[in-house]
């Protein structure tokens, strides 16, 4: 019912991206505890939704939240509110790790609440801002019953697999991964490397680049680039693996080693994006400094070598996830801000 519609969430983007992304893993959760309605193009249909014309006949007997994660929903929550007079309280979550130029700044300025994804994001942000990190399904991230039978369902081969997954180009590192691989597999005969993720029209050169490094190699026939697998069924390949790289550049949040760590997979990262938040340094994975080749080829040799220790720090990543990182968690605490920005006095 429109009367029972509290919090907005506009999704501006009909192209899939990680905002979209986020907006349609959390509003169905969130929906159970508070009335919240998506509106904007590309959005599935279990999603609650509402079309953006209807936004502008809502009843205005009382204010609501636009939870906007974009400057465009920004300006938009801006121009209800203004033009429009719809009674909105307007709230921003920032996921970049960069300075933001004058005009977000003076977007954000307008806002009457700011959520950061992660510290690090908090810190390039010029007011205080609500630290809410993501979250994940765990319950469709889990590990396999049966990994082996995974992975002769998925294709896969058997042995120790070592994924990176995620979009294939420069600022994600994925040449680190190749060259790192390149190193560590003929110490380590049994061990497979998986390169699997969307490839735009922009960096199919760089891809092209790591086949042919692959191709010279003497392990060619152990590193595979897959194609991109269904969105609906992507625990699939993280629970078929043994550990997860991912050896990110630059990265805003980066919810990749949450997804490996739920399916019981550790995880060696960079210290991009929130990585350091999300893993739990020589517990459930290694994090190593951004670019250094040498210690990334390290860490994932000494894991691959150390058996009990990859099997130990399993078990440690799937708890750490469930301890914290759900994506009940995040949709909680996003409630727990859309109820206090509609009772409290602007």
């Amino acid at each position: 019912m429109m009367d029972d519609i509290a919090v907005i969430a506009p999704n501006f983007k009909r192209r899939l991206s990680g905002v979209t992304a986020t907006i349609v893993r959390l509003v169905p959760i969130q929906a159970r505890d508070i009335g919240i309605a998506a509106t904007g193009p590309g959005l599935p249909d279990h999603v609650p939704h509402i079309s953006l014309w209807r936004v502008l006949t809502l009843p205005r007997d009382r204010w609501r939240v636009w939870h906007a994660r974009r400057n465009t929903e920004m300006l938009g929550g801006l121009i209800l509110r203004h033009v429009f007079r719809r009674r909105l309280r307007l709230l921003f979550t920032s996921a970049s790790q960069r300075q933001h130029s004058g005009y977000t700044k003076w977007l954000i300025s307008k806002m009457d609440a700011v959520i950061a994804t992660s510290g690090k994001t908090a810190q390039y942000l010029d007011r205080p801002a609500h630290v809410v990190m993501h979250g994940i399904d765990a319950d469709g991230f889990c590990p396999a019953e049966d990994k082996s039978a995974l992975r002769r369902a998925l294709g896969y081969p058997q042995g120790v697999l070592v994924g990176c997954f995620g979009r294939v180009r420069r600022q994600k590192g994925v040449d680190l991964f190749v060259d790192a691989m390149l190193r560590v597999l003929p110490k380590h005969p049994d061990a497979h490397g998986l390169v699997m993720g969307r490839v735009t029209d922009a960096h199919e050169g760089f891809v092209a680049e790591q086949k042919a490094k692959v191709a010279a190699s003497p392990v060619a026939e152990r590193i595979h680039f897959l194609p991109e697998h269904a969105i609906d069924r992507m625990a699939e390949p993280y629970a078929a693996l043994d550990l997860y790289v991912a050896p990110q550049r630059w990265e805003g949040f980066g919810l990749t080693p949450l997804e490996a760590m739920a399916c019981g997979v550790p995880v060696v990262a960079t210290r991009a994006g929130a990585f350091e938040d999300l893993i739990a340094d020589d517990e459930t994975g290694r994090l190593v400094d951004i670019g250094d080749l040498d210690a990334m080829t390290a860490a994932i040799d000494m894991l691959l070598t150390d058996e009990d220790r990859r099997q130990d720090w399993a078990e440690k990543a799937r708890r750490r996830v469930l301890a914290g990182f759900r994506i009940e968690d995040e949709a909680a605490a996003l409630v727990e801000i859309y109820r206090g920005l509609l009772t409290r006095d602007l």
